[in-house]
This record gives C-alpha cells, structure tokens and sequence, in this order.
C-alpha cells in the first residue's frame, strides 16, 4: 500500500522482550468473565514485537472500567480525570515525539464528556494510538445509558427505553478527519491483534473501536457479531485491495447501488464484478461502510480508512523553528503590548 511508505519507522534493536515483560505487578481488578481481560492479553501479547523498550511506550487513560488499563502494562503510564485522557496524551506526544503514546478510553468516558477533547485530538493528527472499548453501557458506575447505548435501551437511568439516538464512534472519527479508523471484537484475538498492530505503526491518530462486552450489566451487546457460530454471517472482514465479500459460503457481498449500498447474493467462487473492492483511502467508502449495521447489513470489522497526513508534533516543531529564525521579539515589549488604555476613577 502506498500508505506504508509513510509509517513510522520502529526501533529494530535493544533486548528481546516477551509479553511477561509487559505484564505489571498489580492484580487485575475487573469482573470475571470482562471483555477487557481479552484485550489486555492482546496488547501485552503484541508489545514485545513492536521492538519498542518499554521506558518510550506510555498508556493513558481517564475514568471507567477501560481506564484501570495503565495499571496493569508495565510500561509508562497516566490514569487522568474523566474524558481528558486525549488532551493529557497530545501534549505528552508534543513534548515527547519520541515516545509511542496509546489512549484507552470507553464509550462514556470517550464519547460524553471527553467528546470534545476526542475529536480535536482526531482532528489535529495528534500521534496517537487511541483504544475505544465499546460495551453501550457505563460499567463503572452500574448500568446507565451511555452514548451508544441502543434507542429503547432500559438502563438504570432509562427505565421507560433511550429516546436518544446513539453516537456512531467510526462515523465520528472519520468525520474528525482521523486518519486511521479500524474495528475489532474483543474475542476475535487473531482479528484484533492483526488491527492493533497496524495502529501501532501508522503514523497520526488512530482510533480502533473495540467491541467489547459488560457480563454484569450489559451482557451479550455484541452477540451477533462475537459468536463464533455466527460471525460469517453477521460481519464482514475489510481487507485493502479486496471484494466485500462475506456469508459461510462466501457466497454474499456489498455492491454500490445509486448512492446506497446492498446485499447481494451469487454462486460461491463467482464474485461478480460490481461487488466493492474496499479501499482505505477512500473517505467516502469508509462513511458509506461506517452506516453498515444489523439486521439489514454485516457489521464491518477490520480497518475502514488508513492515510497518510503531517503528524500534530511535527507540523508544531517545524512552526516554531521557523519562528525562531524570523522573528526576534522583546519579551518586556510584548507583555506590556500596544493596546493599553487607562480606567478612569
């Protein structure tokens, strides 16, 4: 792809570390049965292949079951104020370029009162590797609607059904301009691990969506597209360069009908020509394919839009290196300024 041209490039070199080289000291403290257990031992699986030591890997997070995350890797790590986690981790990744910096935040946590600093994170192309655990629920503080709890969901604090609409995290991420939006299941290992790893090294922000399930107050979100047994039915694998194609038989796939998309069905082995090629730089494909959802559609999971635009820190650097060469400004002039005036008594 002509994007990997633009990634990163990791440090080969330094001592071989294995995932228990990852693994922190601290007891895991989430309920038996979580989706987050699944996650941790992915990403502690995949850390030691990234070459990286651990003293220039750091894990933010902000309020929620998601976000006790930090306590258990063995590297760097920050546990800040609820919804902030994007903004703590930009200016880290601003002071610090060489670090490799990840966000793990959830549904609450990311898409309420830390909307604003989500987007703007995105937005900015700020270097960042931002994990999204989705479970429509607020776990942490027992069973209230979230932002993407499902209309007519009876929570806690909903008991007569959501009336709200919820927020689509792809959607909103590819309309903040993130310039890596992917998808996973918290008990795909294989499919997670494989998006995770492209995370790591695209170069800009990236965020990956997680489906992940709540076994004490929202268990079974995600059940059509986490059972094995149903899987090829109920999703579809995005892979760059290749047909939408999906069903036990492969034998179903996604065409471009007027400005909508579609189900079609055709003898297996015989794709025929107008189903979608995905590809990773079209935003317009990645918006259409964002909307996907069930019971008319498969759920899309894999990467939705990867591409290649000047990183938050280095764009900033460049400014002030050349601000330095041009400018040679009176620190005493500039306080005081030209715009004074005096209040009379």
């Amino acid at each position: 792809m002509e994007n990997e041209k633009e990634i990163e490039n990791l440090p080969a070199s330094g001592p071989v570390l294995s995932r228990k080289d990852f693994v922190s000291d601290q007891m895991v403290r989430w309920c038996p049965g979580c989706g987050d257990f699944a996650i941790l031992a992915t990403v502690q699986k995949l850390m030691p292949t990234l070459g990286i030591p651990r003293e220039k890997i750091v894990f933010v997070s902000g309020i929620g079951c998601s976000s006790r995350f930090p306590y258990y890797m063995n590297t760097y790590g920050f546990h800040s104020i609820h919804g902030r986690a994007p903004t703590l981790a930009t200016g880290l990744k601003c002071a610090r370029p060489d670090l490799m910096v990840w966000v793990v935040t959830g549904d609450g946590d990311g898409l309420s009162i830390g909307g604003n600093h989500l987007i703007h994170a995105l937005r900015r192309n700020a270097d960042l590797k931002i994990l999204l655990f989705n479970n429509r629920i607020y776990g942490l503080t027992k069973g209230q609607l979230s932002p993407t709890s499902e209309m007519g969901k009876k929570t806690k604090s909903t008991p007569y059904g959501s009336i709200d609409q919820p927020l689509n995290p792809i959607a909103v991420a590819l309309a903040s301009e993130a310039t890596f939006v992917a998808r996973a299941v918290d008990t795909d290992l294989n499919a997670l691990s494989q998006v995770l790893d492209k995370a790591a090294k695209h170069k800009g922000s990236a965020l990956i969506e997680i489906f992940q399930n709540c076994i004490v107050f929202n268990d079974g979100a995600w059940s059509e597209v986490s059972d094995k047994s149903l899987q090829s039915e109920t999703t579809v694998t995005l892979e760059h360069g290749k047909p939408l194609v999906f069903g036990k038989n492969k034998n179903k796939g996604i065409r471009l009908k007027g400005w909508n998309l579609e189900v079609v069905e055709f003898e297996p082995g015989k794709v025929p020509a107008d189903i979608l090629i995905h590809d990773e730089t079209s935003a317009p494909l990645a918006y259409l394919l964002s909307h996907m959802d069930r019971p008319n559609f498969p759920v899309p999971q894999g990467v939705f839009r990867s591409v290649s635009r000047p990183v938050l820190n280095e764009l900033m650097d460049a400014q002030i290196a050349e601000a330095k060469k041009s400018s040679s400004v009176d620190l005493e002039k500039l306080l005081k300024g030209s715009e004074t005036w005096t209040v009379a008594a």
